[in-house]
């Protein structure tokens, strides 16, 4: 079952998928155009989610929101709810940052977060899923601003209960919350030509040390690492689901030497980039047919 609905003068677009055998995504491939976030919600058993060739632990009855970039696959899809939205449709640039597209839920932690539905959460999001079917049989001018207001109270209730397994109260308040989730943002805008920590502590007003002191109370990750990663996860997207050389992959995110992109790269994967496509060689032949 999936619902769609689009906003042709806007190029607004959600969807509800509920029980489909197929729900996938290849960003860098045959999704490259859609680009959406999706809120994944595994009412099924315990089952396997691939985020960007790494298999992760998806526990039933938890919730996985997933970027507008990344590529996934379900080990059992039909067990999924997923809401799937792009920013046309739903974004909230300066007024409700925390539950907007470049919120807390996408942008307040670079880990995989599985967020955990105890009893009160399912009963909120079953409630929530059969108004959102009832919104789609309901054709009319208000059918849109519906649809958003239903989404925003999901992002609220996921993004409460994501705070409370996630984030220490007491040491990072709300304020330092919003500069991590700035941060993370911020490097993903620019991480593939600014490298360096003393750009982004610059553009948010603060110092490096600022930073570092704020990330160690969250996730005890240096804001550098934060870029490195970031950088490595898309080199690694690249060789996994594009042809590009190493030396197009280098350029493209902002290294001038290929040598020195291919001793970062082993540094922090202990494979060299020509060494890490051959060994996802037979993942690339599965989901790119």
């Amino acid at each position: 079952m999936k619902h769609t609905y689009k906003n042709n003068q806007t190029s607004g677009e959600f969807r509800l998928v509920a029980n489909e055998r197929e729900l996938d995504r290849i960003f860098y491939g045959k999704d490259r155009r859609d680009k959406l976030l999706t809120i994944a919600w595994n009412r099924g058993p315990r089952q396997t989610v691939s985020v960007d060739s790494i298999d992760y632990d998806f526990p039933e009855n938890s919730v996985l929101c997933l970027m507008i970039n990344q590529s996934f696959y379900f080990s059992h899809p039909e067990d999924i709810i997923a809401w799937q939205f792009n920013r046309e449709f739903y974004c909230i640039m300066e007024h409700d940052k925390e539950v907007s597209c470049v919120g807390f839920l996408f942008y307040g932690s670079r880990e995989m977060m599985f967020i955990r539905l105890e009893e009160r959460g399912q009963q909120k999001a079953d409630l929530l899923l059969r108004v959102f079917l009832e919104e789609f049989e309901t054709v009319d001018n208000i059918q849109e601003d519906m649809l958003r207001v239903l989404l925003k109270r999901l992002v609220i209730i996921i993004t409460r209960i994501a705070k409370e397994q996630y984030i220490d109260h007491e040491e990072l308040t709300a304020e330092k919350l919003d500069i991590i989730r700035e941060y993370n943002l911020l490097v993903e805008i620019h991480y593939k030509t600014e490298h360096q920590v003393k750009f982004y502590a610059s553009s948010l007003n603060r110092s490096p040390k600022t930073l570092s002191n704020l990330f160690a109370l969250y996730n005890n990750k240096s804001p550098l690492t934060v870029i490195q990663e970031r950088i490595i996860l898309e080199a690694k997207r690249l060789l996994i689901y594009t042809d590009k050389t190493s030396k197009e992959i280098a350029y493209e995110l902002g290294f001038e030497d290929m040598a020195y992109f291919s001793n970062f790269f082993k540094r922090i994967t202990s494979l060299s980039p020509l060494a890490f496509r051959k060994s996802k060689a037979d993942f690339v032949r599965i989901h790119r047919g």
